[in-house]
Formats: C-alpha cells, structure tokens, sequence
C-alpha cells in the first residue's frame, strides 16, 4: 500500500462509530473534515478529534470556519467571527486598523480550534467581492486584489501565531460568476491574461505564504475546458509553473455539482478523484457522503486503490510531504489556559 493518503472524508455523527474508525484507520484516508452536524459542545469535540487522532495520529483535522455565515462552531465559547466583507469596509476607513483586526480574527479563530483538537481551516477566501457571486458574497474581502492581499496575509499571521496554517480559495477565483458550484458548473468566459491580472493576482502575491490552495469548480473556457481543479493547465503550470506556488492542493468537494462532469461527461466519485490528482491536487474531499451509511466514501476509496493497482493513479510522494506539512508544529493552548491568555484577550479586543 501506498505512504500517500489523500482522501479526506467526514463522518456522520458526533460520536464515531465502527466504520468511520475502519475508513479513518484506512491507508489512504489523510484528513478529515468536520461539519457543523459533528458539534455538540466543547467536550464533545475534543473527545472526537482526540479518538481520531487515536486512531490515526497524523491525520488531518479540517473545517470549514472563515466567520460570518461559513462558521462550523457556534456556542459553547467560540467567538462569533465577522464575514471577511467587514474587514475590507474597515480598510475603507482606517487600512492599518483593518490589517490588525484580521490578525486578531485569524489568532481567535486558530486558537479556538486548536484548543479543540482542529488543525486547519480552510481559510481564508481569496475571491474577489464582484457583486453577482451569492455563494461568495460577503465571504470576500474586497473587490481590489490588493486589499484582498494585504487582508488575508494579515488574517494568515493570526493563524500563524496560533500554529495553524492556511488555505486560500478558490483559485484562480470564483467571485466573477454568479453561478453556485454547489449545484451548478459556472462558466467565467474571460480570458486568461485578464484573470492573472485580477482574480488569480492574490495567489502570486502571496505565492510564499500560503500553505495550501483549493481551486474552484468552475470552467475557463478561454483557459481550459476543465473546471480549475481538474485541470493540470490550470494547478501545474499556472498555479505551480507561472505563480511559483509550492504548498499542497486540495480539490474542493467533489460531491459538488460542480465536480461531476469533466470533458462532457458524468463521472462517479472515483474518477473525479483520480482526475483531481492526476491534474495536480495533492488531497480530495469527499464531503456529506458518510451520512447514508458512507457507501460513496468506501467506494472511493476502494476505487482508488484499484486505480493505484492498475497505475492508472500514482501515489505521490512530495504530495503526502505537503500533506504532513499542513500538520500544527507547536503544542496548542487548552481551553481554560487560552481564556487567559493576553494575545488571545488583546485579540478579541480587536475584532472589528
């Protein structure tokens, strides 16, 4: 068996039960994703994430938590979080005020989670605020690329003192269409040499801080046919090749409508994954699939193996060291120590 363990899955409940300790335990599983359905309490949660890190002591615990209306954790403690559009308002009125407000945004929400066994989330969101983009709305910093860049750099140091890394999303931007890839493959028919210029400017700017990346499931016809994540136009020689990106990429769900069809064609689960990383993803998600008894996430991870079998997949070596570096390197704070902690106080004296 493969030292490459790229799937990241979720489990259903707040307690795990035979088969998420059997899929958890699985050679290829590397990370886990927490929805706000695995959320209790605070206890509650740290005995979750302590049994998993039991189970497999590298994995990697993931969540979806930027502020405003994508915050997996709300009671029980945690810091209700501003969406990222007040931060770039902020800017509009005081700059320098603004970029202390995001540090003190990424230090609560890093050290809250760390606190509670989480390694990552996945923030924050490098899209462009264009206007049309529900999904993305005020999820943005801004409109200007370099607001959006000196924010989230900002945002990134507060993770970084609090020991977590990032991951900025959705590259090279999905704040242009109005369609939800959740649901639907949004089409941005721009050009090339207008996105690089734009949307995708932040990822070059910040080409030696960011920790990770997550493409978008949107399609650039003028660019490729592909949706960004599926696409080695797009994460090798764009994202690694012309931006000098060397962190790790995750594909973003592939259970979105807007993973399901590539080159025209309905793929299963097992074939978006392999195309993912066979594109230049280092790690898959797999969300929501474990709450009907998880056949999808077997049968992935079942076909992945058979893809590894046949070399119609290669499991990747450098990959699985991205992975392992998106791992917290220093011990985190407990609850009641943190609570007390003066960065931690000066921070939340300092949200906006």
């Amino acid at each position: 068996m493969t030292a490459h363990a790229p799937v990241v899955l979720d489990v259903a409940g707040t307690t795990l039960n035979a088969d998420d300790r059997r899929r958890l335990a699985h050679p290829l599983v590397g990370g886990l994703i927490l929805f706000a359905r695995n959320w209790v309490d605070r206890r509650q949660i740290v005995a979750l994430t302590a049994e998993c890190k039991a189970i497999r002591p590298d994995l990697l615990i993931c969540v979806d938590h930027e502020g405003g209306r994508v915050q997996r954790f709300r009671s029980d403690g945690f810091t209700p979080l501003p969406p990222m559009r007040r931060l770039g308002e902020l800017w509009m009125c005081d700059a320098m005020a603004a970029t202390d407000a995001a540090t003190a945004c990424g230090f609560v929400l890093a050290s809250e989670l760390r606190a509670c066994g989480v390694d990552l989330s996945f923030t924050p969101v490098l899209d462009l605020d264009h206007g049309p983009s529900g999904v993305i709305g005020d999820r943005a910093f801004h409109r200007d690329a370099r607001v959006v860049t000196l924010l989230a750099k900002s945002l990134m140091h507060g993770l970084l003192l609090a020991g977590m890394a990032n991951c900025g999303k959705h590259f090279p931007g999905h704040g242009f269409v109005a369609a939800d890839s959740h649901t639907e493959i949004p089409v941005d028919r721009r050009a090339l040499k207008v996105i690089l210029a734009d949307d995708a400017k932040p990822y070059e700017w910040l080409s030696t801080s960011l920790a990770s990346v997550m493409p978008a499931h949107v399609v650039y016809p003028k660019v490729d046919t592909r949706p960004a994540g599926f696409s080695a136009r797009w994460l090798r020689e764009i994202l690694r090749g012309r931006l000098g990106f060397t962190g790790a990429v995750f594909s973003d769900d592939l259970s979105m409508a807007g993973a399901r069809v590539i080159d025209g064609r309905e793929v299963d689960h097992t074939e978006a994954a392999a195309a993912a990383l066979a594109a230049g993803c280092d790690l898959v998600l797999l969300c929501n699939q474990s709450v009907d008894g998880g056949r999808a996430v077997d049968a992935l991870l079942d076909g992945l193996e058979r893809a590894a079998a046949r070399g119609t997949w290669q499991p990747s070596a450098a990959s699985e060291s991205r992975r392992l570096a998106l791992l917290p390197q220093t011990v985190p704070l407990p609850w009641d120590e943190l609570m007390h902690a003066p960065a931690y106080l000066r921070a939340l004296d300092r949200l906006p």
